[in-house]
């Protein structure tokens, strides 16, 4: 029954299948969801942000249209009037007015002019949606790294489940792995791993090879970017990253569901090409593409996020709130916060 701020003891039914849905007297049948065909090439170009941190234009595709956001409430299907020059609806706060896209010598998106105002494009991630977002560490991360390995990880009291690390190529081994952090392709720069290989406490191991078999009758794959992560290398991170950005580094004091074996950091990829499939922002940006709830991007983009984070809800897990790839295994605080290398986990 519903019970929220505007309705309470509403009933809902359930069945006779998962398909069919009765709320009070009205009857819903589950609506298939395929996936959107990609936006029209000429309008990439115009996706993106405008304007500054206060006030924010974006513009992005929904349902084979271009649309805005704008004043941060107010969405829009714009109209299109000729080449980078679109139009309001005749409805809301900007009915009729034009958004003009504006660009520099070498052909690309340099501003849009909204109902005669000038939003500057933001520079917010890799302009293909594909490449590894960079921010300068705070101080050298070697010289950070040797501090972290010298210090220890907090003491937490309590009754903790004997940890049980498994390599998830063991469990599974058609999950592919793109370990960042092994290589010198990562947010900071630098190789924090030894080896490129991937563990979780076995239950979450376990649910995720449940997760990945469900997606590969979608024609999908997970491929993971991260699991288990050492205390220091978490150490690591928080120092290294402006306080400014803090909201995607774990506090080391708490110890991450990285450090605890039961964090994932994964995407999709297409078990037909190969290729890692493309969401609305790229892995480790510290931008708000990196929410799992950004409005922006293109359909297609949307919608391969929400299938990532249904398919790994259904198993347990639950989507990181500033990362659409991170995702906790249910009961990780069950587990203790642990700083063992891969060489020793046997």
């Amino acid at each position: 029954m519903t019970d929220g701020l505007t309705a309470y003891g509403t009933t809902i039914f359930l069945g006779p299948s998962t398909n069919e849905l009765r709320i009070a007297a009205d009857q819903y049948h589950r609506q298939p969801n395929p996936r959107p065909n990609p936006p029209r090439h000429e309008w990439l170009p115009l996706i993106g942000e405008y304007g500054w941190d206060h006030d924010v234009l974006y513009i992005f595709e929904k349902n084979g249209k271009l649309w805005s956001l704008i004043e941060w409430f107010e969405f829009a299907p714009l109209e299109e009037v000729s080449t980078d020059t679109f139009r309001f609806p005749d409805y809301g706060s900007y009915a009729g007015e034009k958004l003009i896209f504006k660009r520099g010598d070498d052909g690309r998106i340099t501003e849009c002019i909204a109902a005669n105002v000038r939003f500057k494009r933001r520079k917010v991630g890799p302009e293909d949606g594909v490449g590894q977002a960079r921010i300068r560490p705070t101080k050298p991360v070697a010289d950070l790294m040797k501090k972290a390995i010298a210090q220890k990880p907090p003491v937490e009291k309590g009754d903790f489940k004997k940890p049980d690390l498994v390599e998830i190529a063991s469990i599974d081994p058609t999950i592919t792995l793109e370990i960042r952090y092994a290589t010198a392709n990562n947010f900071l720069g630098s190789v924090f791993y030894s080896e490129p290989r991937a563990f979780l406490q076995r239950p979450a191991a376990e649910a995720l090879a449940r997760a990945n078999a469900a997606l590969r009758p979608l024609g999908y794959g997970l491929r993971i970017f991260d699991a288990y992560r050492p205390w220091a290398v978490t150490k690591v991170f928080w120092d290294a990253t402006p306080e400014a950005q803090h909201d995607f580094v774990a506090d080391p004091p708490k110890g991450s569901r990285h450090n605890r074996g039961c964090a994932v950091d994964l995407t999709l990829y297409d078990l037909a090409t190969g290729a890692s499939v493309e969401m609305t922002g790229t892995y480790d940006e510290t931008t708000d593409r990196s929410y799992p709830t950004y409005p922006g991007g293109t359909s297609r983009q949307r919608w391969h996020r929400e299938l990532l984070r249904r398919t790994m809800e259904n198993e347990g897990f639950s989507v990181y709130v500033t990362e659409w790839w991170h995702f906790d295994y249910n009961g990780w605080r069950a587990y203790p916060i642990l700083n063992i290398p891969f060489s020793a986990i046997k």
